[in-house]
């Protein structure tokens, strides 16, 4: 660039993406800036709309018409990425009139990126700048995201259904998120989400029942927090196949039950989370598949109940190279569990079984009599402890 310059020397297509970087109210307001710019906006790469949270003011209906012009202007090429972030929305429609036909058009806004061969699309429903504590009001469309270019979609507070799960025609999907999200289950039958082609997924804060894992060989990362499904057991005394006072842990063979873990077999850095009530991974241990190539594996206090560690046993038995295992446990937590009086000592047989386990962390807030007897049982190894 000739020294004194301004960015009127740069090339359409570099322009495209600059405006591409910025949020589309703003990108619009640069068809004022000169005859050359008129246009320039509605081929911008990338397509970025936050609404609520200071960040686009003005009512509902205000927002839903610069929505349908936008879209309607916008006839440029490929858009690369596409951020819709609906912040504070409920409480815009909470204070005017309630349009029915605003979920409808939301879901337009999502399959219109789509057909835009978007690669990278985020959709999210947000309440007060976090993703909502109950599933919203937006509904995606019962039907598969056929598409050859996407390779990142990120949904947020969005019920979801069984064909929109299905991305075996997304060759080019590496990277899947899910966060407060409802997995409306079909009848009585669970959900599946089928992609085969995933390096990256997560699965945060899930809703309605877990969904089922299909294969993932490619799969390198995975974070599955499991703490607001609808499976869960409340029975102090109960000793099913499924809840967390169950015995039955390991006792099968095969994968043909499970629900998670199966699914992430292939994956090299794992991040598994719950709660005491829940038990689909208990449940999933029955059938727990060999994981062959996890390196590093974090756990939460659902995996280290005091006296009881065979939750962890198993899946520490049933990963043969892992090299680094973290434990993140609450105090908080811990007092509300119940303990299991029984006897504990330390791992039989740890050293041949993990003999590439290098260190264990423990993350934890204070030094209680459940990290005590966690350090006895996993005395075998290198144990590294860390205060919060």
């Amino acid at each position: 660039m000739p020294p004194g310059a301004g960015i009127d020397v740069l090339p359409d297509e570099v322009l495209h993406q600059i405006l591409g970087l910025v949020e589309a109210h703003e990108s619009v307001r640069t068809c004022a800036v000169a005859r050359r710019w008129r246009h320039l906006w509605k081929s911008a790469t990338g397509l970025r709309i936050i609404a609520g949270a200071g960040k686009f003011l003005g009512s509902v209906e205000k927002f839903c018409n610069f929505m349908d012009i936008l879209l309607r202007q916008r006839p440029g090429p490929p858009l690369h990425t596409c951020e819709l972030t609906l912040a504070y929305f409920d409480q815009w429609i909470s204070k005017q009139r309630y349009d029915p036909l605003v979920p409808t058009m939301v879901n337009a806004w999502f399959w219109h990126a789509v057909r835009c061969q978007v690669r990278v699309l985020r959709l999210r429903a947000c309440w007060n700048d976090h993703l909502i504590i109950v599933p919203t009001f937006v509904t995606i469309d019962e039907r598969p995201v056929d598409s050859r270019h996407l390779t990142m979609l990120e949904l947020g507070g969005i019920v979801v259904n069984r064909r929109l799960l299905d991305f075996s025609n997304c060759p080019l999907l590496e990277r899947l998120e899910f966060k407060s999200c409802d997995f409306d289950p079909d009848g009585d039958s669970r959900l599946r989400i089928c992609a085969p082609s995933l390096v990256s997924l997560i699965l945060d804060d899930i809703w309605g029942m877990a969904p089922m894992l299909e294969s993932m060989p490619s799969l390198v990362k995975a974070i599955v927090a499991n703490e607001n499904s609808m499976e869960d057991c409340d029975e102090v005394e109960c000793n099913c196949e499924f809840c967390r006072n169950s015995y039955s842990i390991g006792d099968d063979t095969g994968s043909n039950g499970s629900v998670l873990l199966k699914g992430l077999s292939e994956v090299k850095d794992l991040t598994l989370i719950s709660v005491p009530e829940q038990y689909i991974f208990k449940k999933d241990l029955r059938w727990c598949p060999i994981f062959s190539k996890l390196k590093t594996l974090l756990l939460n206090e659902y995996w280290c109940v005091p006296d009881d560690f065979r939750a962890l046993v198993c899946i520490l038995e049933h990963s043969p190279v892992l090299e680094k295992l973290t434990l993140e446990l609450s105090s908080k937590k811990y007092r509300q569990q119940r303990e299991r009086k029984g006897t504990l000592r330390p791992m039989e047989g740890s050293a041949a079984i993990l003999e590439h386990l290098k260190i264990i962390e423990v993350r934890c807030d204070a030094v209680d009599e459940r990290i005590c007897k966690l350090t006895l049982f996993l005395c075998a190894f290198p144990i590294r402890l860390t205060l919060n």
